[in-house]
């Protein structure tokens, strides 16, 4: 449902809006080429995504063995016992991504620094990201996506979402080819849970598929959740995978800490440090049938974490526990694209550290979140979404305190919202985003959530983006 706020005395802004989004259409710079993955494969964007990050059945079989298929010249060679000992594409796997973006939010932000003031309404970050990919083959059987980020909000570099992994297929069974079991055994090395998922429920390729850098967002998410509250990239896996006749997957991951830009060796100003090794696991079952495909699935962590907070990185913890179920139906035509998905996700809290030192006012809690999501795109270039999204939890006074805009008056995490946007794709490897998020619910409340006068309607956002790939 779109915002109230979007016709009468805004009505201008938001024609004006719409107008520069539409106008902006035509002036785009095309890119030469299209992305590492499509001059490995000499295959089009379109054979791996519907619209990137998404991924199609091919996509997804790609990925599973390892990003290695190709068709381009290898630069090869071979030992006395006819072993293959280098195999590199002539051209090295690399590829570039800009984001830039404009945020407006329903109401302007208070001044970090000046008490009573307000903070500019609106901002344009140029760039809002940019990142450097090595993404293709390394070897037989062996390839990485390896994305160096500078993000333009925080004004840094740092490792964005990696992955790289060996895979081996095999077949057995009685009979000829046709009639055999196909099997793909693999290994990967990441750097936080889901990033290593095919399918686009999971965090780390969830729809939204980009957001604003600077909007307020809800306190907090589990730790399979891609808020606040995530482990995403706050840590290093390794783990083993089985895809078998293209339908059915498990895997089983241990992820150990691993906080970019932080302390190291890790110490007490750090805060959620993995403590041992948290194992990780999924299990999800693929049906593909004509122009379409449905996947259903289960997977989880049990995480132990060290709150640090200026405390010792010893001692108890904090357990976690998330379960999750997911679902993802894909239509892919002609002309016409249809997906819809969705996620499910309970955490139970121990939190034995945090309530003994006084960071914590319950021994233990519950946190919920839910995504539903469904996007159409016609010939891949004109597409349209809408998400829904909510999260629960247990009241807390001391994890959910009141706090300008960041805190909540009634000490509880819940949030809810939909989003809905519009997207022109003038070229498969550019994209034009109109988003608008809208929250019925924030940090716990609808009016005055945070204590300091704040409603959940003034965290709205406007979301406009440029997002080019070469």
């Amino acid at each position: 449902m779109l915002p109230r706020n979007l016709i009468g005395a805004r009505g201008g802004y938001w024609v004006g809006a719409l107008l520069a989004f539409i106008l902006s259409a035509g002036i785009v710079v095309p890119a030469a080429a299209v992305p590492s993955f499509a001059r490995q494969t000499g295959m089009t964007c379109a054979s791996c995504h519907t619209v990137f990050p998404e991924l199609t059945p091919f996509g997804r079989e790609f990925k599973l063995n390892g990003y290695v298929l190709d068709n381009i010249k290898q630069i090869t060679g071979i030992s006395t016992d006819d072993r293959s000992t280098l195999s590199l594409n002539s051209v090295p796997p690399l590829s570039v991504m800009v984001q830039i973006s404009y945020t407006h939010t329903g109401s302007a932000l208070p001044d970090s620094a000046v008490s009573g003031a307000l903070a500019k309404d609106g901002d344009v970050l140029f760039p809002q990201q940019v990142s450097i990919f090595y993404a293709g083959k390394i070897a037989d059987d062996f390839g990485a996506f390896m994305q160096l980020t500078y993000d333009g909000a925080e004004d840094h570099f740092g490792l964005d979402n990696t992955d790289i992994r060996y895979a081996r297929h095999f077949n057995f069974g009685p009979g000829g080819d046709a009639d055999q079991h196909h099997l793909i055994i693999g290994a990967t090395l990441n750097n936080g849970p889901t990033v290593q998922d095919v399918w686009n429920t999971t965090a780390a390729w969830g729809f939204p598929y980009s957001g604003s850098s600077t909007a307020p967002t809800p306190l907090t998410s589990p730790k399979l959740g891609a808020g606040a509250g995530g482990l995403g990239q706050t840590a290093a896996g390794l783990g083993v995978y089985a895809w078998l006749d293209s339908r059915l997957y498990a895997e089983l991951s241990l992820y150990a800490p691993s906080l970019p830009g932080g302390a190291h060796p890790l110490d007490s100003t750090q805060a959620g440090v993995i403590h041992g090794v948290s194992p990780y696991w999924r299990v999800a079952y693929e049906s593909r049938w004509d122009s379409n495909s449905l996947s259903v699935g289960l997977y989880g962590i049990d995480a132990k974490l060290n709150p640090g907070h200026g405390l010792p990185l010893a001692g108890p913890t904090d357990d976690f526990r998330d379960t999750a179920a997911d679902a993802q139906y894909q239509f892919i035509g002609e002309s016409h694209s249809f997906t819809a998905l969705a996620t499910y996700i309970n955490e139970k809290e121990s939190l034995y550290a945090s309530y003994a030192s006084g960071l914590a006012a319950n021994s233990s809690d519950t946190l919920d979140s839910f995504q539903l999501s469904g996007e159409y795109y016609y010939q891949r270039r004109l597409g349209a979404a809408l998400g829904y999204f909510s999260v629960n939890g247990s009241a807390d006074s001391l994890l959910y305190a009141p706090a300008a805009v960041g805190g909540s008056v009634t000490n509880r995490p819940d949030s809810r919202g939909e989003v809905v946007e519009l997207n022109y794709l003038p070229w498969l490897n550019a994209k034009l985003q109109l988003q608008y998020t809208v929250y019925s619910k924030f940090n716990g409340g609808k009016s005055d959530y945070d204590g300091a006068g704040r409603n959940a309607s003034n965290n709205d956002t406007l979301y406009v983006l440029l997002w080019l790939a070469y």
